[in-house]
Formats: structure tokens, C-alpha cells, sequence
């Protein structure tokens, strides 16, 4: 098949083809997909997972591609040959970012993929903001940009609230339930088409964070970890073998930093390529303009989440300021300065033990990465980070051995931490009789 003469996902097809959606973020994901409905698309977001998936990745990409890119195609061939769908009315939706990372052309290895594995008539819909694949691209009209925006302010939020109060629940399971709940509210406003004007959202965060506040708790101190790294690798449960059950299971409480910030780190690039190397007045102001509009949104959720005693991300605009010293803004491929920056919020908001997931051989997290870490060592001697690799090649007990061994230096400060506590006199009393310094303390060296 020649380059050009590839199915293209036409306007007819709107009625007559179902368009799979690779599995990334799963809460924002699961708006999106209310999203597309909402504007008249047949949807199903994948949830297959397994060694099958990797395996057929490898078999019909080059194995020195990176491995988001094996990941989301291995996902794609398995659910097609799975016998579920109607091939001749089955579409594929993929990102492309744009930019120097290799993710711009997953489109094309999808598509040389689909051939190899049989599939030529299955088309691929682009998912851009660069005016990439205009003759097979997704129609990005401005009602449509803003309910994207409110699809990860609302999926943003509702991982924090759950990521912040699940550790401490006393009663298992509490805040996923509660979590499923507001999803499926979401979900159900959007497909009516209402719910993501700022107005609404700005009534309906509260009531939400309200809900999750509600939710008995007992806050014992844990050892707090944030979640760094590529996109994929950073969010899809796939791509980092559940890193996120896995740091709950050791009795940890999560960061991971919202995907709006990625969102807004792209945005903000738009200019900044133009400021450093030459455009027009309006191509250098042009990012400013749309931020000053995302920014609306972006103090609801950080109000919204204060006013509720949680931890809060920095505005966008502080986190550029972050990477002052430490690396530039022109160091922009992949996820570029921004994974530098969250790993410095990280830290300076108190979950400095952090793994920064990296797929083998993805040179933007590499140098931003992992290269970055001893000079954020260096300004924060209380960074406690830990790059881990994800590829076919990787074993799962492999990765989480060199997490355990993060979490057990984590737990050993947890423990100083707990003995620089005044020492209270010694005497017998039941649990109820302790005074506030004296629970606290017992609670801290409980903990380790």
C-alpha cells in the first residue's frame, strides 16, 4: 500500500463505523468517550490488557520503536482479532502530538501494522492540535476543544480526590465507589450536552470534593509518592504494570500530576517555538491567549480542591517558574521541561519520593528525566527519585524490586521523622486518652 493510499475516515462513516479508543488515562478517557457520543460517534474505550497485547505489538512493530507506540498497536490488533467487531465498520483513533517525539508517527506504524496484520480496511482517525493528518483527521471545532478541556478537568480532579482520600478510607473501597459514582454523573451530563460550561463546573466541583470529603478517614502518616514520565507510561495502568495499585498495595498515598498540565505545557510550546526562533506577533502571543482562557478552569479545580484541606497542583504558570536555574523552556520534545518541573512540585510539596517511569530508549525522558535528577538532588537533598524502564524486556519484579527499594529509604526517613518528635513523659492510657502531640507521634512510628 502506498503512502497516500491509505482507507481515510470519511464524514459518512460518522454513522457506520465504531471507533476504538486506546486506554491511556482511564478516567479522562472514559469522559472522552461520552464526549464523542455526545457528537454523534459510536464509541467503545479498550480495556483488554495482557502479555498478548505486548506480544503482538512486537510482532508487528519494530521492536526499536518505543514502547507506548508497541503498546497502543499490540492493543489495537488484539481487540480486532478478537472476533468482537465488525472489521469492514471498525475505526482507530490515536493521538499525535506533533513535535520532535516519535509519538507523531504511531499514526504511520499503525497503519503499516493494520496492513501486515490484515486489516487494510481499517481506518485511523487523528486526534490533533497541530494540523497533522488533515485528510483523516477529527474535526476540531471550538464546542468540541472546550468539552476536551472540561474531559480532563473533571477526570484530573476526580483521580486527586480519590488518590488523596482511598489510603486513609475505613471503609474499603469507599472512594473508588464514590469515584465510579461522579464518572458515571459526568459521563451522563455530557451525553446530554451540559455539565462543561465554567459556570456548571464551578457548581459542580464542590459538590463533588464535598462528597470525597465526607468519606470517614483515619489520616495516619504514609509515605507519599509522585508518578513522573512519558504520558502513556505515566497514566495507563498497560504501559506500567498498574504502578498505581502496586504503590497502593505497599500502603503508599499517589501523586500523579493532572494530564491538563500536559495539555497546557503544549499550548504553551506553541509560542515559545516562535519567541525562540523567530514567527509572527501573533504566533508568539497566540498560547498566552488560550491559557488565559484554560486558566479559568484551572482555579476552579485548584480552589475547589483547597477549600476541601487537599493538596492542590501549582497553576501552570507557577510550574514554568520551577525550571528557573535547573533547565530551559526550549527543551521541549516529549514531555521536555514539564517532566522536570513536576518532579521539583513534587518534592516541594512534600512527595519527594518519586518514580519517574520512562520508556527503554525515549531520549526527551532521558535527559529531562532521569538526567535531571541529580541536579534536582542537589537544590532538594530530600529528592528521593527512582527512574524505572518499561519495555518488553523489563520484568514486572524486576521494576517493583527497585521501587521497594525507594520505599524502603522512604520509610526509614518516615521513621526519623517520627523519633525527632519531643518525647512525651511515659505513662498508661487507652487510645482515647492520648493528647493530640502524643497520637501523632504514636501514629508516625506506628507507620514504619
Amino acid at each position: 500500500m502506498e503512502a497516500l493510499n491509505y482507507p481515510k475516515f470519511t464524514p459518512e462513516m460518522k454513522k457506520t463505523h465504531k471507533i476504538l479508543i486506546p486506554n491511556m488515562a482511564p478516567v479522562q478517557f472514559r469522559i472522552l468517550e461520552a464526549v464523542m457520543e455526545q457528537a454523534g460517534y459510536t464509541c467503545e474505550l479498550l480495556e483488554n490488557c495482557g502479555s498478548q497485547v505486548s506480544e503482538l505489538g512486537l510482532k508487528y512493530v519494530h521492536n526499536d520503536t518505543c514502547y507506548p507506540a508497541l503498546l497502543v498497536i499490540g492493543q489495537f490488533l488484539d481487540a480486532l482479532s478478537s472476533g468482537k467487531y465488525d472489521l469492514d465498520h471498525t475505526a482507530l483513533i490515536i493521538t499525535q502530538t506533533g513535535g520532535g517525539c516519535r509519538a507523531s508517527n504511531y499514526i504511520h506504524l499503525l497503519r503499516k501494522a493494520l496492513v501486515k496484520a490484515g486489516y487494510p480496511q481499517v481506518p485511523v482517525v487523528s486526534l490533533n492540535f497541530s494540523g497533522l493528518e488533515k485528510d483523516s483527521g477529527f474535526p476540531m471545532t471550538l464546542p468540541f476543544l472546550h468539552k476536551l478541556l472540561a474531559v480532563v478537568y473533571y477526570g484530573d480532579l476526580l483521580v486527586a480526590l480519590k488518590a488523596q482520600t482511598e489510603p486513609y478510607e475505613l471503609e474499603k473501597g469507599a472512594a473508588k465507589a464514590l469515584q465510579d459514582k461522579w464518572l458515571n454523573t459526568i459521563c451522563g451530563w455530557v451525553r446530554e450536552d451540559r455539565g462543561y460550561s465554567q459556570r456548571e463546573m464551578k457548581a459542580a466541583m464542590p459538590e463533588i470534593a464535598k462528597e470525597f470529603a465526607a468519606v470517614p478517614v483515619h489520616r495516619l502518616p504514609k509515605v507519599k509518592v509522585g508518578v513522573v514520565g512519558e504520558i502513556y507510561v505515566k497514566y495507563s495502568p498497560l504501559g506500567n504494570n498498574d504502578l498505581e495499585r502496586f504503590l497502593a498495595s505497599q500502603n503508599c498515598e499517589v501523586n500523579l500530576p493532572g494530564l491538563m498540565g500536559f495539555l497546557q505545557y503544549c499550548i504553551y510550546n506553541l509560542s515559545e517555538t516562535a519567541r525562540l526562533y523567530g514567527g509572527s506577533f501573533l504566533e508568539k502571543h497566540a498560547s498566552d491567549l488560550i491559557l488565559k482562557y484554560v486558566e479559568g478552569m484551572e482555579r476552579v479545580l485548584i480552589k475547589t480542591l483547597k477549600d476541601y484541606g487537599y493538596h492542590a497542583p501549582l497553576p501552570f504558570r507557577e510550574l514554568i517558574k520551577l525550571t528557573e536555574g535547573i533547565i530551559g523552556v526550549g527543551d521541549k520534545m516529549g514531555e521536555g521541561w514539564l517532566l522536570t518541573a513536576e518532579m521539583v512540585e513534587l518534592v516541594r510539596a512534600g512527595y519527594e519520593n518519586i518514580v519517574c517511569a520512562q520508556p527503554f530508549g525515549c531520549l526527551p525522558n532521558h535527559i529531562c528525566g532521569k538526567g535531571m535528577i541529580n541536579k534536582i538532588r542537589e537544590l532538594y537533598p530530600q529528592a528521593n527519585i527512582t527512574p524505572i524502564d518499561y519495555d518488553p524486556s523489563a520484568t514486572r519484579v524486576n521494576q517493583e524490586n527497585r521501587i521497594k527499594l525507594m520505599l524502603a529509604v522512604a520509610r526509614e526517613r518516615l521513621a526519623e521523622r517520627a523519633a525527632e518528635l519531643p518525647e512525651l513523659p511515659r505513662r498508661t492510657a487507652s487510645a482515647g486518652e492520648y493528647s493530640a502531640p502524643e497520637r501523632l507521634r504514636n501514629r508516625a512510628r506506628a507507620m514504619v
